[in-house]
């Protein structure tokens, strides 16, 4: 493949990398519109290229599209966020008991865990939400994923798209201080080296749970951006 080929196949993956950090960053507001045209206007590329950007942050979940509509960025309900946070409590809590069982310790996570102590003492970058946000998920994505079951793996990122929403709007917020985060990743990866997985476990479900709650409090307390979803109607 000529250097002019590889050029042009890497077009539509920085547009959805633009993208991807502008909802997690939320300057694209849950509920707002993200057509083909307007990224092809904002990126100055043409719309089959603005399309397979589009495209796959749908197969994500970072914005959702029902047929013949235009996609955009979910508004997540307290119920979603409540239901999200429980499914990846359980997953992420059994994939580290078995990977803390084997003792290892994947580098993938180790390098997601340098950027976050990395930003935590580097206090000059103004707005740090959606590259901290991708290191966050990146370091549970490595974990999960270095465990040994493909399947366990496969259920994690069916949730990942949506929590990603999530940990966008935590780490735009600031409803954690990161180095609190930096701290119980740290407690995680200790247990996995130690090879104790009931500690990995617990730690895990703590740090997930920690972050439901403060995303809880705030959805609560503000009214949030995220609408609270409607009872169906009886028929």
């Amino acid at each position: 493949m000529s250097s002019d080929a590889l050029a042009v196949t890497r077009v539509p993956d920085a547009v959805y990398e633009a993208l991807r950090e502008s909802i997690l960053s939320q300057r694209e507001a849950p509920g707002s519109a993200v057509t083909e045209q307007a990224i092809a206007d904002r990126f100055g590329v043409a719309r089959p290229t603005a399309k397979v950007a589009l495209e796959r942050l749908v197969a994500e979940g970072l914005l959702r599209r029902e047929a013949h509509k235009t996609a955009r960025v979910p508004e997540l309900s307290r119920d979603d966020i409540v239901d999200l946070y429980a499914n990846r409590a359980i997953v992420e809590e059994a994939a580290l008991r078995t990977l803390a069982a084997d003792g290892v310790v994947p580098i993938a996570a180790i390098a997601a865990q340098r950027m976050l102590v990395d930003a935590a003492s580097d206090a000059s970058t103004a707005d740090r939400s959606g590259p901290l946000a991708r290191a966050d998920i990146a370091f549970h994505r490595a974990l999960v994923e270095a465990q040994r079951s493909p399947r366990l793996a496969r259920l994690h990122a069916l949730l990942m798209g949506e929590i990603e929403l999530c940990t966008g709007q935590v780490q735009a917020h600031r409803l954690l201080a990161l180095d609190d985060v930096v701290a119980q990743h740290q407690g995680i990866l200790d247990a996995v080296a130690a090879g104790d997985p009931e500690r990995a476990g617990t730690l895990t479900r703590a740090h997930i749970e920690g972050a439901r709650d403060r995303l809880l409090a705030r959805y609560d307390s503000r009214g949030s951006q995220i609408t609270e979803r409607q009872p169906e109607k009886s028929p």
